[in-house]
C-alpha cells in the first residue's frame, strides 16, 4: 500500500512503466463484470452469450479509441467534461460528468454488493456497507495500493482464473439436471441488451486513460490499454465458453456467483473458496479505486462550478478530495441498501453508455477527414443502441437521474450566463 492519491508529487508516481501500467488495467477491470455480470448477461443473450462477449468487446474498442483521442489533447488533465464541454457546450459538458459520476456511484455499488456475495450471499448488502466504509476510511487516510501490488494481483487473479476455465474445460462436472437454456430472447435484440451489461466489466480502461501524465512515455498508455484490454478480452471469452459449454446459459443465469458456484462443483472444490477470495480482491480494488476516481470527477466538476463548489476543496500533502469522498460513499451505501447487484450493473451500464457516446461525439469533432470519423461515429450509434436495450427498468431508472442532471446543467449554465 503507498499513500497516493491521484495527485501524487513522488517521482514513482509519476513513472508508470509499461507493466506496472497493464498491471493498473487489469487490476481496474477484473471486478463485479468477471465475477457477477456473466449472470444477468446470460439471462438476456441464452446460448449466445459468447456474441454479447464479442460484441462488448468491440463497442469498448471503440470507447477506447476515442478516449486516447481526446486524452492526447492539451486539456486532457481537466476531466473528460472539459473535453465534451469545449467541442459540444456546457450543458453537455455537465450531462458528461453527471453521468460518469453517476454511472460510477452505481458501478461501486455493484463491486460492493459482489464482495458481499462472494463472503456472505445471505448478508450481502451489510458486507457491501462494511466494505464502502472501509474503503472511505482508507481514502481519508489518503491510503491507496501501489502499482506494484495492483500488478501482483492481477497476476494472481488471472491464474486463478485460467486454472478455473481449464479444470472445467477438461473436467465438465456433471449436473443432476440437464443444464436449461436461459429464459431470455436470444436473438440480436437480447443479444445487444447482453453485451450492454458486459460492457461494464470493460470500462475499467477509463483509469487508465487519466494516468497518461503519470507514465515513462505518452506512447506506455496506449499500448497499456491495447494489452490489457486483449488480455481480459480473451480471458472472459475463456470464462464464457467454460461456463456455457459445460454448464449451459441457464444455469449461469440462475447463479449469483457464477464462477465460485461452478468451481465449487468441480473435481476441485477448493477453488471455490479460492475464487470467493480473487474476487474480493478484484472488486475491493476497483471500488477502491472507483471511488477515488468519482470523487475526483466530483472536485473537478465543482471547480468548474458544475457541481456545489465546497465540493472542489482538497486536503492534505496528497490533495485528496475528502467531502467528494464522503458524498460519494454515503451515495454509494444508499444504493447498496436499495438496489441488487444486477439492478446497480444495469443502471451503471446505461449512464457509462451515454458518457460513452458524449465522448465519441466530442472525439467526433476533432477529426476533419471522414475516413478518421468512422470510429466516433459507429462508437455513438452503438452505445445508444445498447444503453437503450438494456432492462427497461434500469434504462428507466438512468433516464430520470440523467434527465435531472440535465436540467441541473442548463440551469446553472443559464444562470452563469
Amino acid at each position: 500500500m503507498t499513500t497516493s492519491s491521484g495527485a501524487s508529487t513522488g517521482s514513482d508516481s509519476r513513472r508508470l512503466s509499461l507493466p506496472d501500467a497493464v498491471g493498473t488495467g487489469l487490476a481496474s477491470t477484473l471486478g463485479a463484470g468477471l465475477f457477477v455480470a456473466l449472470a444477468p448477461a446470460a439471462a438476456s443473450a441464452g446460448d449466445h452469450l459468447v456474441w454479447a462477449v464479442l460484441l462488448a468487446a468491440l463497442v469498448v474498442s471503440l470507447n477506447a479509441a476515442s478516449s486516447l483521442t481526446l486524452a492526447a489533447t492539451d486539456r486532457a488533465a481537466l476531466g473528460t467534461h472539459t473535453h465534451v464541454r469545449d467541442r459540444l457546450g456546457t450543458p453537455w459538458g455537465h450531462l458528461a460528468g453527471w453521468a460518469h459520476v453517476v454511472g460510477a456511484i452505481s458501478a461501486c455499488a455493484a463491486l460492493a454488493l459482489t464482495i458481499g456475495l462472494h463472503v456472505l450471499p445471505d448478508g450481502s448488502k451489510v458486507i457491501g456497507v462494511v466494505a464502502v466504509l472501509a474503503v472511505l476510511g482508507l481514502h481519508v487516510q489518503g491510503i491507496e495500493r501501489s502499482a506494484r501490488a495492483e500488478r501482483m494481483i492481477a497476476m494472481l487473479i488471472v491464474l486463478a482464473v485460467l486454472i478455473f476455465a481449464t479444470v472445467l474445460l477438461t473436467t465438465p462436472p456433471v449436473l443432476t439436471d440437464a443444464p436449461v437454456d436461459a429464459e431470455g430472447s436470444g436473438g440480436p435484440l437480447g443479444v445487444a441488451a447482453a453485451s450492454g451489461i458486459v460492457l461494464f466489466a470493460f470500462v475499467g480502461h477509463l483509469r487508465l486513460v487519466n494516468l497518461r501524465a503519470e507514465t515513462v512515455s505518452p506512447r506506455t498508455v496506449p499500448r497499456a490499454v491495447t494489452i490489457s484490454l486483449g488480455i481480459a478480452i480473451t480471458l472472459y471469452l475463456l470464462v464464457t465458453v467454460a461456463l456455457t459449454r459445460t454448464l449451459g446459459t441457464g444455469w449461469v443465469a440462475a447463479r449469483q456467483a457464477p464462477l465460485a458456484e461452478a468451481a465449487e462443483i468441480s473435481v476441485w472444490p477448493w477453488l471455490g473458496p479460492v475464487l470467493r477470495i480473487a474476487a474480493v480482491l478484484a472488486a475491493g480494488g476497483v471500488l477502491s479505486s472507483l471511488v477515488l476516481t468519482a470523487a475526483g470527477d466530483v472536485a473537478t466538476m465543482a471547480r468548474d462550478r458544475h457541481l456545489p463548489v465546497p465540493l472542489a476543496a482538497r486536503h492534505g500533502p496528497r490533495r485528496v478530495p475528502r467531502r467528494a469522498v464522503a458524498v460519494i460513499a454515503a451515495l454509494v451505501i444508499v444504493s447498496v441498501v436499495l438496489v441488487d447487484a444486477r439492478q446497480a450493473i444495469g443502471f451503471a451500464s446505461c449512464c457509462i453508455l451515454v458518457h460513452f457516446a458524449l465522448v465519441h461525439a466530442s472525439a467526433w469533432t476533432l477529426e476533419p477527414r471522414w475516413r478518421r470519423r468512422v470510429i466516433p461515429s459507429v462508437g455513438v450509434i452503438a452505445c445508444l443502441v445498447m444503453a437503450l436495450l438494456l432492462p427497461w427498468q434500469s434504462v428507466l431508472a438512468a433516464v430520470l437521474v440523467l434527465l435531472l442532471g440535465a436540467i441541473i446543467g442548463w440551469v446553472r449554465h443559464t444562470t452563469r450566463e
